[in-house]
């Protein structure tokens, strides 16, 4: 192994790194997914999102996800797409009343919270990673360091395993505090607030992405 190649490495785990700890749609999700079930169900969000990202390390290996990110097509439809959902999941945490979160607060510290299943969990957490615009031109912005010929493939696929599952145990790791019963607790008496913040932020990303989609470079 060349002398050059250990320094790009720590570079693009480190990159990897901060991305996850910069809060976007897939952290709300999680934080929203994390109050209002059981982590047993939450769970299933942390491993679509980890899933949608295997998904395009993979494309990104296999050399195609240059060609996806350059085609104008699939990078328009992925932002409407992406849009549309999160304007979906916004609608959804908009429209919820308050009395509908009461359950929460009599049902916290226990294991009787649950408003969702695993399977709709894990869609929803699949179809925000693989609808995030984002996450193909990020890998491929990393992986353009690394396929190189200089680079073993089985060290590729070994980052790209590194990659998924550091994604998956940062968001299991944020379902695991907010399953805390104190946490869940201080939690459950804001979700109302933070349903509807988060369905906020998430609105506009998601008209945001519409957005970008139609507009003139």
């Amino acid at each position: 192994m060349s002398l050059e190649l250990p320094p790009i490495i720590i570079a693009v785990v480190f990159a990897h790194l901060l991305a996850l700890l910069s809060p976007g749609p897939d952290f709300l999700i999680v934080v929203k997914s994390g109050i209002k079930n059981t982590k047993k169900n939450a769970i299933g969000v942390a491993i679509g999102i980890a899933l949608a990202n295997a998904v395009y390390i993979i494309i990104c290996i296999v050399g195609i996800g240059a060609l996806l990110a350059k085609s104008v097509v699939i990078m328009t439809l992925l932002k409407v797409l992406g849009g549309l959902f999160l304007s979906y999941l916004a609608f959804m945490s908009m429209k919820a009343r308050k009395k509908d979160y009461d359950h929460l607060i009599h049902s916290a510290g226990t294991a009787n919270i649950q408003t969702s299943t695993f399977q709709k969990e894990f869609l929803t957490g699949f179809l925000s990673g693989i609808l995030n615009p984002k996450n193909p031109i990020f890998y491929l912005s990393l992986f353009s360091l690394v396929l190189t010929n200089e680079i073993s493939l089985s060290l590729k696929i070994g980052l790209g395993i590194w990659m998924t599952f550091i994604v998956f145990a940062w968001d299991t790791f944020i379902i695991f505090v907010l399953s805390r019963n104190t946490v869940r607790e201080l939690f459950s008496k804001f979700a109302f607030y933070i349903d509807k913040f988060t369905g906020v932020v998430l609105g506009l990303i998601g008209a945001k992405l519409i957005h970008s989609a139609f507009a003139r470079n």
